[in-house]
């Protein structure tokens, strides 16, 4: 287990609290790998199963780790993601991205949606709706299962399978329509499709009567995870508009990633 690279430039204190320490040395671990091995964490701080073992009980009572209940590892938990999304908005994304999504709205002329992975789900956090009198309503603050949208399966498709499989251990996946993708197994073949052409497409799969096309961005600055999103009424998206909408799309994605200073991945 490679130490995690972040460089602590202040002095050690006069009266070093170890197991404190030890803790935090966890969660910055946690920081540089997605899971952590008991036998692992043992042997990066030098101490004892037992020990490391008490350290990880604390840390996921407070909800900064939890274990997976198949393969036992730890991962990061709801505290550290409420940590991450209170660092969102410290860093104002909504509002450096407002100007794309008011551009995409007036171009496209239908609803855009940012959104942001969360384990596996997806939240949206901003939204501008059509100014068509029939038009997708605003999905702002929901969240949603990710494989059941495009903005989830297209920040999914940055993944690597190996982290799908975390996210998903399971083979039945829950559906949120009759159209949603039902298994692993689907949800893994679309994501193929998704790395090949760039972008993500979902027809009723989360709300019956609404489509959705989304663009992936990664951020090299903050531990999370966006996609830029048009939705519009299913009658309203044919192939042409799919395509249409995918190039619109891509070009946003790339300013959005250029203008925060973001690495696409």
């Amino acid at each position: 287990m490679q130490k995690p690279t972040i460089d602590v430039d202040n002095a050690r204190p006069q009266y070093p609290i170890a197991s404190v320490d030890n803790a935090l040395r966890l969660i910055l671990l946690l920081g540089e790998h997605s899971e952590i091995r008991l036998t692992d964490a043992s042997a990066y701080l030098g101490v004892a199963s037992s020990t490391a073992h008490r350290l990880f009980a604390m840390l996921q009572y407070r909800g900064f780790v939890r274990q997976d209940p198949h393969t036992k590892v730890y991962q990061s938990g709801a505290a550290l993601t409420n940590i991450a999304f209170s660092l969102l908005s410290k860093l104002d994304v909504r509002t450096r991205a407002r100007p794309i999504l008011e551009r995409l709205n007036e171009e496209v002329q239908e609803t855009v949606h940012l959104g942001v992975l969360d384990g596996s789900m997806v939240r949206f956090v901003d939204a501008i709706e059509s100014p068509r009198p029939v038009r997708v309503v605003s999905r702002m603050g929901k969240s949603m299962h990710a494989h059941c949208t495009s903005t989830g399966r297209a920040i999914l498709a940055q993944l690597s399978d190996e982290e799908i499989y975390k996210l998903y251990p399971s083979e039945e996946l829950p559906q949120m329509t009759s159209k949603s993708i039902a298994t692993r197994k689907a949800l893994l073949e679309d994501i193929g499709k998704i790395r090949q052409r760039g972008y993500a497409v979902q027809r009723e799969e989360s709300e019956e009567g609404v489509s959705s096309v989304s663009v992936a961005i990664t951020s090299n600055l903050i531990p999370s995870r966006f996609a830029i999103n048009i939705s519009a009424p299913t009658m309203r998206m044919g192939s042409a508009q799919i395509k249409e909408i995918s190039t619109v799309l891509c070009g946003a994605s790339e300013e959005m990633s250029s203008f925060f200073g973001l690495q696409m991945s």
